[in-house]
């Protein structure tokens, strides 16, 4: 992470704004305001969401690299719902919304689950190509007025869907001048109830020895295939929650850019974490300050916003890096002999448990 943020500031550098009021704006961007840290703290229950499902997946020896994809997902199904329910309360509306939204995700993981667990197809490549298909399902249903796009009374009308109705609104913190809103709170209760279903459960057990071994699980006649295929559309879900986030908060709508690389940026909270539902929450925020930091970044330094990206790609590539530096000292180090206590003929047995 330091050499990572070290490379970001050169970049900076290269841009043409000096370390320390690249640093300034990037502070100002994250806790320079309550407009910053309420924004900041959006996107951080977004990022958890994302990086809670991707645990429970690689708790089971899955990666799941769809984020982006299950988050469109979700955020259509969400807008889907939010635009029609008109006439219903808060009360039914809201949870239709989140509801549909990870069935949803949960659905779009679980095509590539079944090429998993049915075909052995890699879900690294299947759930990467699918976030292509979902970023452009999104630009299909926002452009086709048949679909999701809001009525086009001129040339000027924006190519996105119509505002999601009142009661499909996402409540405030109750932060002054904050954007803000409960998604924090929801994302919380999602890291905290899944660490106590991995830590405290014996389906939590169960996925951990289909991660650890699968062959041995199997062995032990544990459901090898459907554990595998609950735990990665189990992470869709929780992705697809987080496109339902998106979309229940300002401006709520659906548009082109939405998803904003949130799959990508919760991947790295997910690898950063190592399994860690407690690291998740810190990470989520950490990440979740600096991308709205980034922005700020642009705006009064000058130096493209993308440079966050970049850093939070050389995370990635450091960290599997270091993963690879480990398993090779590992491997290099020499085994340590096992003592054996001198065994006599006297208390030695046949294998039935008979004296010899």
């Amino acid at each position: 992470m330091l050499a990572a943020g070290v490379i970001g500031l050169i970049l900076a550098a290269v841009a043409g704004a000096a370390p320390g009021a690249a640093m300034s704006a990037l502070w100002e961007g994250m806790f320079g305001s309550d407009y910053a840290i309420g924004a900041s703290l959006n996107v951080a229950a977004t990022l958890m969401l994302v990086a809670v499902g991707f645990t429970i997946a690689h708790r089971a020896g899955l990666v799941n690299v769809g984020g982006e994809g299950q988050i469109c997902a979700g955020a259509i199904a969400a807008t889907a719902v939010g635009t029609t329910f008109t006439g219903a309360p808060a009360a039914i509306t809201l949870p239709a919304v989140l509801i549909a939204a990870a069935a949803a995700g949960w659905s779009w993981a679980a095509i590539a689950a079944y090429l998993r667990v049915r075909r052995g197809t890699s879900e690294i490549i299947t759930t990467l190509l699918l976030n292509f298909v979902g970023l452009a399902l999104v630009l299909l249903v926002v452009h086709e007025p048949a679909l999701l796009r809001q009525p086009v009374t001129s040339s000027e009308t924006l190519p996105q869907s119509a505002p999601l109705t009142p009661a499909a609104h996402l409540p405030l913190l109750g932060i002054e001048r904050s954007p803000a809103t409960v998604a924090l709170w929801i994302a919380l209760l999602a890291a905290f109830g899944t660490a106590i279903l991995v830590r405290r459960t014996a389906l939590g057990t169960r996925l951990r020895a289909v991660g650890l071994n699968p062959e041995a699980a199997a062995r032990l006649g544990l459901p090898v295939q459907r554990l595998r295929f609950l735990s990665l559309s189990s992470a869709g879900a929780f992705s697809g929650v987080a496109g339902g986030l998106l979309v229940a908060s300002a401006p709520f709508v659906l548009a082109e850019g939405l998803s904003s690389g949130y799959g990508f940026s919760g991947l790295v909270v997910g690898l950063l974490a190592r399994g860690s539902l407690a690291a998740v929450v810190a990470v989520s925020l950490l990440l979740g300050f600096l991308v709205s930091g980034g922005i700020n970044l642009q705006l009064a330094a000058g130096v493209p916003a993308s440079t966050v990206s970049v850093v939070e790609s050389l995370m990635i590539v450091f960290i599997a890096g270091a993963a690879l530096w480990t398993r090779t000292i590992r491997k290099s180090e020499p085994a340590v002999p096992q003592l054996v206590s001198p065994i006599t003929s006297s208390d030695t047995t046949d294998l039935a448990g008979a004296p010899r």
